[in-house]
């Protein structure tokens, strides 16, 4: 059998997932525990128990001026900035998406506008946000939005823009308007093709997010990253990417699994 024919089942998928991960990690466990052997107190590659000791720390020690616990403080401010911002940018791309989509003049209006500023790197803007904004959350949120917001808009408006024209016509011959057809047609449509966008956005989300921490913060998972990079920490940073890593798969999951159950028919269940 070709391989393009084979379709491993649930438990497969599973078995194939693990062995490049698996492989990664003994990889650096051999890396780590040879530099270890040359120098004990090697700091780039940390042994597992440095890194589960100093993971502890944070996840237990307060911060002395705060009083907060350093690990579930950055965690918290973290996703609160990207759960805002990625509601937000969902939605705009939610409303934008499908009126640029399904009316062609509006589409021929603000389309340009809408690739315009979906092709400038959003880094570029975080200089201009801090000094419009400020150095508070309102510029860190609006980096995510500005940098997730117009792709987003982009790739539901052009699925909506593809919908079949002879579901167009059904519904025009029933007596159905440009804002009904938007509402009964397009939106049940776009709603599975948002969750995508919402998926593949998650990736530069989290960057956008990192970078602004980075830059301008006093908590978060980015700020805490590039703090302890100054003392070479890197018991503290691989545990942080780690459960960043963490994080994002199971916002993916859960994304993937709300599509799944509202929407079986998007993923060709069968009724």
């Amino acid at each position: 059998m070709r391989w393009v024919n084979r379709e491993p089942d649930r438990k497969q998928r599973l078995a194939l997932g693990a062995v490049p991960m698996l492989l990664l990690v003994i990889l650096y466990l051999f890396a780590a525990y040879a530099r270890h052997a040359v120098n004990p107190a090697d700091k780039i590659l940390p042994l597992p128990s440095g890194m589960a000791t100093a993971l502890w720390a944070q996840m237990t020690k307060a911060d002395v001026l705060s009083g907060t616990v350093v690990f579930w403080a950055d965690t918290l401010a973290s996703l609160q900035r990207l759960g805002l911002g990625l509601a937000i940018a969902t939605l705009m791309a939610l409303l934008v998406g499908l009126v640029l989509g399904a009316l062609p003049p509006v589409r021929a209006t603000f389309g340009p506008l809408v690739t315009g500023i979906a092709v400038i790197p959003p880094i570029a803007l975080l200089p201009i946000l801090f000094v419009a904004l400020g150095l508070g959350e309102t510029a860190k949120v609006a980096l995510i939005v500005i940098g997730i917001a117009p792709v987003m808009i982009r790739d539901v408006a052009g699925h909506v823009g593809t919908l079949p024209r002879e579901m167009l016509a059904k519904a025009q011959t029933l007596g159905a308007g440009s804002w009904q057809i938007l509402i009964r047609v397009a939106l049940p449509q776009a709603m599975p093709r948002l969750i995508l966008a919402l998926r593949l956005a998650l990736g530069p989300a989290w960057v956008f997010l990192i970078s602004a921490e980075a830059i301008a913060s006093d908590v978060g998972l980015g700020y805490r990253i590039f703090l302890v990079r100054r003392y070479l920490a890197m018991d503290v940073i691989i545990p942080y990417v780690a459960w960043i890593a963490l994080l994002a798969i199971a916002m993916d999951w859960g994304l993937k699994t709300l599509s799944q159950k509202a929407f079986p028919w998007a993923h060709g269940a069968s009724h």
